[in-house]
């Protein structure tokens, strides 16, 4: 059972996180669409810190699809060694390139993105809100797998896509394209793992752990 009990609630209970994180650039750094999936790619069960260290040689040597589209595993690889799942990555980011060939091509829309190989729908979410396309789902990453049951918002999933699924049935479509990066937002810097900082969060008026541990 969530605090929450009607669309009203949810705008406005939420709307101070989204006047405080919408349009934040995502951690990832990058500079083109290009960048942006293939970051996102490689972030995968890895750190978005440990893909914006290896990106700028990565993207050095291959600066657009095209590069990357004639090039082979074993050379791609010494770029991404110390990502996690690189060659399996690799593979991926190869296939892709040698699909869409050149960078115009790289689709914003959910079903044209999940379709190319490494990403799924939290990938896309995050593509496409990074591009400003029209949102067709929520972020689910793990910071808001963990935080959107904790505020009372969902109930508790560890599935990516459970999440997704809870969070657009419960939440306004006008606000599914920031609210799921405010969330995430949210718990990097404030609902933390362990000693969240409730006293500065934007939302702790309507929060179930703040409410449940006062």
């Amino acid at each position: 059972m969530t605090l929450f009990e009607n669309q009203t609630d949810w705008t406005t209970n939420l709307d101070p996180l989204l006047k405080k994180y919408k349009g934040k650039k995502h951690p990832l750094d990058y500079e083109n669409l290009y960048q942006l999936m293939v970051m996102v790619i490689l972030s995968a069960q890895d750190s978005d810190a440990n893909i914006n260290k290896i990106a700028p040689a990565l993207f050095q040597v291959y600066p657009n699809l095209e590069s990357l589209a004639v090039s082979n595993v074993d050379a791609l690889i010494p770029y991404i060694s110390k990502v996690r799942n690189f060659g399996t990555k690799a593979s991926w980011l190869l296939e892709i390139a040698q699909e869409l060939k050149e960078d115009k091509n790289i689709p914003l829309t959910m079903e044209n993105l999940v379709a190319l190989k490494g990403i799924g729908r939290k990938s896309a979410n995050v593509i496409m809100r990074e591009m400003k396309a029209p949102a067709e789902g929520i972020i689910a990453d793990l910071h808001v797998i963990r935080v959107a049951p904790r505020i009372g918002l969902i109930s508790e999933s560890k599935d990516g896509n459970k999440v997704e699924k809870q969070l657009m049935q419960v939440l306004p479509k006008d606000i599914w394209g920031e609210i799921g990066m405010s969330i995430s937002f949210l718990g990097r810097e404030i609902c933390r793992p362990t000693n969240p900082k409730c006293d500065v969060c934007p939302i702790n008026n309507c929060c179930d752990y703040r409410n449940l541990k006062n």
